[in-house]
């Protein structure tokens, strides 16, 4: 009976020092690790929520810029189409205002042309008329009568040019 009370009392101790020791390992290096696993993933959660929380931050900021930026891009827009209509304006009176300055400057030219071309008309009619007057007249005109026809011509001149 000796040796079977020994047995028992030695798995009792073995079961006893079974426990402490898993108690001891648990404590000293199980327990630990656990708490330390749950710190962090603790603080992994943390900084999971705090990354959220400033990305919800960042994206309300993004929106509050793009609302801004889409109604900048309006106002620019506008101001944009009021400068063109106000160039266009502009570029129309200043091509109206060249169009009848043109047109008063060819009126002018056209006068000018005209006036140089009866002038030039006058004289080659003139030219003519004294060619045809001295090889007709050359024999029997004097001075007189040469003088005579030279105002006459002359007075028939100022008389078509204030006419004219």
């Amino acid at each position: 009976m000796n040796l079977e009370l020994l047995a028992q009392w030695s798995q009792i101790a073995g079961a006893a020092i079974f426990v402490v020791v898993t108690i001891a390992v648990w404590r000293r290096w199980i327990a630990p690790a656990i708490q330390n696993y749950q710190e962090a993933k603790n603080a992994d959660l943390a900084a999971a929520e705090a990354r959220r929380d400033r990305m919800r931050s960042e994206a309300d900021e993004a929106r509050a810029d793009a609302e801004q930026a889409e109604a900048e891009a309006r106002t620019i827009g506008e101001r944009a189409k009021s400068d063109a209509d106000a160039e266009r304006k502009r570029i129309l009176a200043e091509a109206q205002e060249e169009s009848e300055r043109l047109v008063r400057n060819a009126n002018g030219e056209i006068a000018r042309a005209r006036m140089a071309a009866r002038d030039r008309l006058r004289i080659e009619f003139i030219e003519k008329a004294l060619i045809r007057a001295r090889s007709q007249a050359a024999d029997t005109l004097d001075d007189a009568a040469n003088e005579s026809l030279i105002e006459e011509t002359v007075d028939t001149l100022v008389r078509g040019a204030a006419d004219a």
